[in-house]
């Protein structure tokens, strides 16, 4: 659905709109499909090395779009169109028996890391970096597609308190996302995150599932949408502050 979303979006850009700066910074919208692309095609070529061992993934994503730059339009979504549906393909097949990393974001099941990864791709970088930056009217979606990219956001946001495991963060919260695809998880010390509400959580946060990848992935202030904190807002405020899905 995110593929044929995008192809349609991309389908309407004049060349001018083509070039036009999107909202990742350093971005036009063409390095953005780029970008996509570059990703659908790593999982099935040697790029994929790269991807899982390199430590900082912002900066390898810099590097595919900083090769791909100077080519044609035309190639740029040939790209996009032919590795994308093998993204199609590979997400239909069992595959979360196998565990891979992806750069600094920990292992994850290989079903995950395909379906779960491409989807928050394409879905955040359409509707927040790509449709606003051109005053273009942003894309719908719908409870299966939210609760994949949660899902997947979830998983990133467990390894990555995991990693960095600070000190302070020693009581859990609850996260509750209202709307379609929403949910409750629970997120503890140590990347402790599980559906369901937490035990004597010390702060309650709650918002829309559709904000969640907008401020989650620090595209926005979470203080500029609507979430609210019940309980311990100090805490909760340390902890949204800390919370980057990248």
């Amino acid at each position: 659905m995110e593929r044929a979303e995008l192809l349609r979006f991309c389908g309407g850009l004049n060349e001018k709109e083509w070039g036009a700066a999107s909202n990742a910074a350093g971005w036009s919208v063409q390095d953005v499909v780029a970008h996509i692309g570059a990703t659908c095609r790593s999982f099935f070529t040697p790029s994929v090395v790269t991807m899982m061992r390199m430590r900082d993934l912002e900066r390898t994503n810099d590097l595919f779009v900083e090769r791909r730059r100077d080519q044609p339009v035309a190639r740029t979504l040939a790209e996009y169109e032919r590795w994308s549906r093998m993204i199609g393909v590979a997400a239909r097949l069992p595959l979360d028996w196998m565990r891979l990393p992806m750069a600094e974001l920990g292992w994850y099941p290989g079903g995950m890391m395909i379906a779960g990864a491409m989807a928050f791709d394409h879905h955040t970088h359409l509707r927040h970096d790509v449709a606003p930056a051109l005053g273009r009217p942003i894309p719908g979606t719908d409870a299966n597609r939210m609760a994949v990219v949660l899902e997947w956001m979830f998983a990133v946001l467990r390894n990555q308190l995991r990693v960095a495991r600070p000190e302070w963060f020693d009581r859990p919260v609850t996260i509750k996302l209202e709307g379609p695809g929403g949910g409750t998880w629970s997120v503890g010390p140590g990347g402790r995150v599980a559906a369901g509400p937490s035990d004597k959580p010390v702060a309650t946060i709650t918002g829309r599932a559709i904000d969640f990848p907008e401020w989650a992935t620090h595209r926005a202030d979470w203080r500029n949408r609507d979430v609210q904190i019940s309980g311990d807002a100090e805490y909760g405020t340390r902890f949204l502050d800390i919370v980057r899905v990248v």
